[in-house]
């Protein structure tokens, strides 16, 4: 797919991945349209676009709310004519201990990450479909491929959009519709913040400008999956297919350490 020209709206398009993405996509020639809940990091964001020459527009929303989408789609729909691309990068964590977590934590992670990307992309289903060469680009995690402990809820929900994207992916083949899911590893963004785990737990950070590049070299080749994280990722996903003990006793040794560092793990 040539990105050029194309109109692209992105949730959690205010920050990190969801605005680094913005920016290469821009960059290229494609229209925006960002969603983020605060209105003045929004503003910000496109405002920052726009000064890089793009051509960008944004609202503040709630993707986990009916009328959160509504808005958002109205306001898209508005301000490009339609959508060509939707980016579902929204979504929210809290690390810690499945009887340590609140209930209504693990609400909002099975709405923000799995929910709200399902109703959404029901919802501009038309636009895609009106496209002609259309696209949906579902923003998973590594923890989907390889269940980390102290992330069961996340773990769950994104691997639950992985095979929502697979799934719709095989629905829609031939109706000029692709489905693309993205597998980021440890981004330096301001949802890990609060992560203090580093190299020595298998948090090995990148840019999410990296990502951002990786996603849209996805989108122009039609991709079916980008997973980040190298060869070092690649040797755990398939450790984790032929013998998952190994690292169950991997884990096992980082418990201590790993609950330590991500027990205030918070963004939601």
């Amino acid at each position: 797919m040539n990105v050029h020209g194309k109109k692209v709206l992105i949730t959690g398009g205010s920050s990190g991945i969801g605005l680094a993405a913005a920016t290469e996509l821009v960059r290229k020639g494609a229209r925006v349209f960002i969603v983020g809940r605060r209105p003045s990091v929004v503003g910000e964001a496109v405002e920052l676009l726009r000064a890089a020459g793009g051509q960008a527009d944004g609202t503040d929303a709630d993707v986990g709310t009916t009328e959160g989408r509504e808005r958002i789609l109205v306001a898209a729909r508005a301000a490009m004519g339609g959508v060509d691309i939707l980016i579902n990068s929204a979504g929210g964590v809290r690390a810690g201990r499945l009887e340590d977590t609140p209930e209504s934590d693990i609400a909002k992670m099975v709405n923000v990450n799995l929910l709200a990307p399902i109703l959404l992309t029901r919802a501009a289903m038309p636009d895609l479909r009106a496209s002609g060469d259309g696209m949906i680009v579902n923003v998973s995690s590594g923890i989907a491929l390889v269940g980390v402990p102290f992330y069961t809820t996340y773990a769950s929900v994104k691997a639950g959009i992985s095979h929502f994207g697979e799934a719709l992916r095989r629905e829609l083949n031939g109706e000029g519709v692709h489905v693309l899911t993205v597998y980021p590893g440890a981004t330096d963004t301001p949802m890990m913040t609060s992560n203090r785990a580093g190299p020595d737990l298998g948090f090995v950070r990148e840019p999410a400008s990296t990502v951002a590049q990786a996603i849209v070299q996805g989108i122009e080749a039609n991709a079916l999956q980008v997973i980040r994280g190298g060869e070092v990722r690649e040797a755990m996903i398939a450790q984790n297919r032929e013998d998952p003990l190994v690292l169950d006793v991997r884990f096992t040794s980082l418990k201590p350490q790993l609950a330590e560092a991500v027990k205030d793990h918070c963004a939601l």
